[in-house]
């Protein structure tokens, strides 16, 4: 992200909460706006070709027991910010429910799925260490 994005992104996070005034402070030690953003970092980061998981990505930001947190912080993406959100996958390689498109675009990036339609994540899961 650029420099002056994430602070861009906070101010935007503020628009698009679905929850109740009590419940936007912090969870797992962690400000929500801040999750989110690092979130959307991590996923930007994610290489063309390759994918990561909810999981993965919740223990890079050190709060491994936050997988569905992701999950909600990719829900709630701003549209305008291009994240490559169609590269994370469950922990098994699979894909969001009825999103089509999210297949295309991970095959337009060369990435192979098994038999039973998920991704093969011992080719394509992000190494990232």
């Amino acid at each position: 992200m650029a420099v002056g994005e994430s602070e861009r992104l906070i101010d935007r996070l503020g628009g698009i909460w679905f929850m109740e005034p009590s419940s936007l402070g912090e969870f797992a030690g962690m400000k929500r706006a801040d999750f989110y953003t690092r979130v959307y970092q991590i996923v930007q980061a994610i290489p063309r070709g390759q994918v990561a998981t909810y999981g993965q990505i919740a223990w890079i930001l050190g709060k491994p027991q936050c997988a569905r947190r992701v999950g909600q912080a990719l829900y709630h993406a701003p549209h305008d910010v291009n994240l490559p959100c169609h590269r994370v996958v469950n922990s098994r390689g699979g894909l969001v429910p009825h999103w089509a498109e999210q297949k295309d675009l991970l095959l337009r990036e060369e990435v192979a799925f098994k038999h039973n339609g998920c991704v093969d994540l011992k080719k394509h899961l992000w190494k990232i260490f």
